[in-house]
């Protein structure tokens, strides 16, 4: 499964975690502003904005799991199996592809209002890339610095919700997630008072009881809960390096280690990467299950005039540093 969420100090940041088990051989790639976007659907699109983020490429197209483009727009999909459905194309509609959503806001928005915009025709199809890669069923959250969306396909068609907090996971679906955070508003990072009663003299034993209540398992529902208590509670410095170490902190709050999730017998799903997006910037930072030094691709340091893809092997093994 997975986790996203958004930060904001002085700049604006986006990242996720991607759980699963093994990877398809994924790479931080870089999409200029002339690579040509054949749409299945509608025209082909061969000026827009360029775009960084994590995609395994095929047939030497990238197949984004999540990224930003140029303008400060970023937006990911997530795990959202037995709610998400696509359909046939429609007349009338723009028909876009599932493994082309990302691509296609990307290319042609630059802030989520436009993005919303977009969303008010759109019809996600079902046409899968190739016979080897179906459909994956997903939901998206959409953000940039003012606000974020979440986008839902299912049996009802495009649902598209407003983010206030700036999270996503995986099921149950986004306003269900939502809902269930009344659960937990009477949680806070401060030291809690003695309501329990007048006649038991109740104290505090432990720092950080006032978070009580707050579920630390890997299901979805807990993660939603925990990486938006942690990230709406986040305090941090407005330097980059500040900002950034906070945001893997956010997302660290979340992170599967190998053993604790078992999928199948012998298999197990892992925090197999966790980006971080400086959308002011264009900087794409990351880290891996076994390297857990940040590593970062600048989107600027190339031509984004160009019309082929820049790919980055993603450094998977860290390094000790010793100091004696």
């Amino acid at each position: 499964m997975c986790t996203a969420a958004t930060y904001k100090t002085k700049d604006f940041y986006f990242g996720r975690t991607l759980d699963y088990e093994f990877s398809y051989g994924d790479e931080i790639t870089i999409t200029p502003r002339n690579f040509p976007f054949k749409f299945r659907h509608t025209n082909e699109c061969n000026s827009h904005f360029a775009m960084i983020g994590m995609a395994h490429i095929a047939d030497g197209y990238p197949l984004y799991y999540d990224a930003m483009n140029e303008k400060g727009l970023c937006m990911a999909g997530l795990n959202f199996v037995g709610n998400a459905v696509y359909f046939e194309p429609k007349n009338g509609k723009e028909n876009i592809a599932q493994f082309e959503f990302i691509p296609y806001i990307l290319s042609h928005c630059d802030s989520v209002l436009q993005a919303r915009k977009k969303l008010e025709n759109l019809n996600i199809t079902n046409t899968q890339f190739s016979d080897k890669l179906p459909c994956a069923q997903l939901h998206w959250i959409i953000s940039d610095r003012n606000e974020s969306l979440t986008v839902e396909s299912t049996n009802d068609g495009l649902k598209v919700y407003d983010n206030p907090i700036g999270v996503l996971t995986n099921n149950p679906p986004f306003d269900i997630q939502m809902f269930m955070l009344n659960n937990y508003m009477s949680l806070s990072p401060k030291q809690p008072e003695n309501n329990f009663g007048k006649s038991a003299e109740l104290t505090t034993y432990s720092r950080g009881m006032g978070a009580i209540g707050l579920p630390g398992d890997l299901s979805s529902a807990s993660r939603f809960a925990k990486v938006a208590f942690t990230k709406l509670n986040s305090v941090s410095g407005d330097s980059e390096s500040e900002s950034v170490s906070q945001f893997f902190h956010i997302l660290g709050s979340v992170d599967q280690q190998r053993g604790c999730c078992e999928v199948a017998d012998g298999k197990y799903e892992i925090t197999l990467y966790t980006s971080c997006c400086n959308a002011d910037k264009g900087i794409y930072y990351y880290t891996t299950y076994n390297n857990h030094q940040i590593c970062a691709v600048d989107m600027h340091k190339i031509d984004l005039d160009m019309a082929e893809l820049t790919a980055y092997t993603p450094i998977t093994e860290g390094k000790v540093l010793f100091q004696n």
